[in-house]
C-alpha cells in the first residue's frame, strides 16, 4: 500500500513541476490523475477499468439494425456446394457425350446414304446391262443377274435398318440434348456464383438431369425413341414441377400485378392456339412424309431385286427389265429425299419446338396457379424471361396480349414467338 501511495505522490508532483516550467513559453492545460484513497478494506478489483469485449463490439457493428453496416452473407454448407459441383461435372460430361455421339450419328446418315445409293445404282446398272445382252450368245447374263439381285437385297436390308433408326433424327436429338445440358450447366454455375444455394437447388438440378436423359436417351436398343409414332407429341425434357421459388423478392407482391397475370394468361392462349398447334400440324405432315418414304425405299429395291432375277425369262422379260432398272433408279431418288433431305431431323425439330412452347405454357400456368405471390418467381424477371424466350421486347409482348384479349381463339392471327 505504501508503494502505491508513493507512486501517486510522485505523479502529482511531476505534473505540477513540468507545467510550471513551461508556462513561460506556452499555455498548457493542467491535468492531474487523482487516485482514490486506498484503505485496508478496499477491493482492488474495483480499481480495474471494465472494457467491453471486442467480440460484442464487432457484433454490434456488424449486426445492429441501427447501424449502417451490411450484414454478413450466409454461406451454404460445404456438402451442398460439393453436391452441386458433382452434378456440374456430370452435366459437363454429358454435353461432350451428346456432342460426340451426335456427330457420329450424323456421319452415319451421310455414309449410309452414300453407300446405299452406290449399291442401288450399281445393281441398276448391272440389271440394265443384263437386259441389253439377253440376245447376245455366251454373254455373262447369269452373273450379272445374280450380282444385281444380291446388291438389291443388300440395299434393301440396309434400308430397313437405316429407316428404322433414322440417323438424321438421332443426330438432331443429340444436338438438342447437348444444348439443353449446356443450358443446365450455365444455370448451375450461376447458382454457385450468386451464392447461398440450398438442398432444393441440388434436388431440382438432379431432376432436370434425369428428365433430359429420359427425353433424349443415348442407347439405341431398348430405350430408343419411337421414330414413327401414331401422332406428333411435343417433346418433354423438364421435370413435372417446373416452377422454382424466386430468392429475390420485390416488395409484398413479388413483382406481380393483376395486369401482369392477365398478360401471361393471354400469352398462354396465343402459344396454345397458334405456336404449338402450328408446329404439331407441321410435325404430322413431316411424320407422314417420312413414313411414306421409309416404306417406299425398301419396297422399290425389293422390286428391283425381283425384276433383276427374272430378266431373260420369256414370259416376264419386259416387266422384269422395267422393275430391275426403274426400281433401283426410283429407290435412289426416294432415299436421297428421305435421308439427304433429313426428313427425320425436320420431324424432330418440329416436335422439339412444340415441346418448347408446351414448357413455356406449363411454366406460366404453374406460376399463375400459385396463389401465394411470394412463392412465385419474381414477376418482373419472369416477364422479361418470357419476352426473351419469344424473341420479343416487353412492349411487343404486351401488345400480343392486348391483341389476343380483343379477339377469340379462332381470330388470333399473330404468333407469339418471333424467334422461330
Amino acid at each position: 500500500m505504501a508503494a502505491i501511495n508513493q507512486a501517486s505522490s510522485f505523479l502529482c508532483s511531476s505534473s505540477s513541476s513540468s507545467s510550471s516550467s513551461s508556462s513561460s513559453r506556452r499555455h498548457v492545460t493542467r491535468s492531474s490523475i487523482n487516485f482514490p484513497k486506498i484503505g485496508t478494506n478496499t477491493n482492488l478489483s474495483n480499481l480495474i477499468p471494465k472494457i467491453q469485449s471486442n467480440k460484442v463490439f464487432v457484433e454490434e457493428i456488424s449486426f445492429s439494425p441501427n447501424k449502417n453496416h451490411n450484414k454478413h452473407p450466409r454461406y451454404s454448407s460445404p456438402e451442398v456446394i460439393e453436391k452441386l459441383y458433382v452434378i456440374l461435372e456430370a452435366v459437363s460430361d454429358r454435353v461432350e457425350m451428346h456432342k460426340n455421339i451426335g456427330e457420329q450419328r450424323n456421319n452415319w446418315n451421310n455414309l449410309l446414304l452414300t453407300s446405299i445409293n452406290t449399291i442401288t445404282l450399281s445393281a441398276t446398272t448391272m440389271a440394265g446391262i443384263a437386259a441389253a445382252i439377253t440376245t447376245i450368245p455366251d454373254a455373262p447374263l447369269e452373273s450379272l443377274k445374280l450380282s444385281s439381285t444380291f446388291l438389291y437385297m443388300a440395299a434393301t436390308a440396309m434400308l430397313v435398318i437405316i429407316n428404322k433408326i433414322q440417323p438424321s433424327q438421332l443426330a438432331e436429338e443429340q444436338r438438342n440434348a447437348a444444348r439443353l445440358f449446356k443450358q443446365l450447366e450455365s444455370e448451375i454455375k450461376t447458382k454457385i456464383a450468386i451464392g447461398n444455394p440450398t438442398l432444393s437447388d441440388v434436388n431440382e438440378s438432379m431432376k432436370k438431369v434425369l428428365a433430359i436423359d429420359k427425353a433424349y436417351p443415348l442407347p439405341l436398343l431398348g430405350v430408343m425413341l419411337e421414330k414413327f409414332p401414331a401422332k406428333t407429341e411435343p417433346a418433354v425434357w423438364w421435370p413435372e414441377n417446373l416452377r422454382t421459388t424466386a430468392k429475390v423478392r420485390n416488395g409484398n407482391n413479388n413483382g406481380w400485378s393483376e395486369e401482369l397475370e392477365k398478360e401471361m394468361s393471354e400469352v398462354v392462349k396465343v402459344l396454345e392456339v397458334k405456336d404449338k398447334a402450328d408446329y404439331l400440324r407441321l410435325g404430322d405432315k413431316a411424320l407422314k412424309l417420312n413414313k411414306g418414304l421409309a416404306m417406299a425405299g425398301p419396297l422399290l429395291t425389293g422390286l428391283g431385286a425381283v425384276g433383276s432375277a427374272f430378266i431373260a425369262s420369256s414370259p416376264h422379260n419386259s416387266w422384269a427389265m422395267v422393275l430391275g432398272v426403274m426400281g433401283g433408279a426410283m429407290a435412289s431418288v426416294v432415299n436421297s429425299i428421305e435421308h439427304g433431305g433429313q426428313v427425320g431431323m425436320v420431324f424432330e425439330m418440329y416436335r422439339s419446338n412444340a415441346g418448347f412452347f408446351k414448357m413455356m405454357e406449363e411454366s406460366i400456368e404453374s406460376n399463375l396457379k400459385e396463389r401465394d405471390v411470394e412463392s412465385r418467381e419474381n414477376g418482373e424477371v419472369f416477364e422479361m424471361k418470357v419476352a426473351l424466350q419469344l424473341g420479343r421486347s416487353l412492349s411487343e409482348l404486351r401488345d400480343v396480349a392486348v391483341s389476343s384479349s380483343r379477339c377469340g381463339e379462332e381470330e388470333i392471327d399473330e404468333f407469339g414467338s418471333k424467334l422461330f
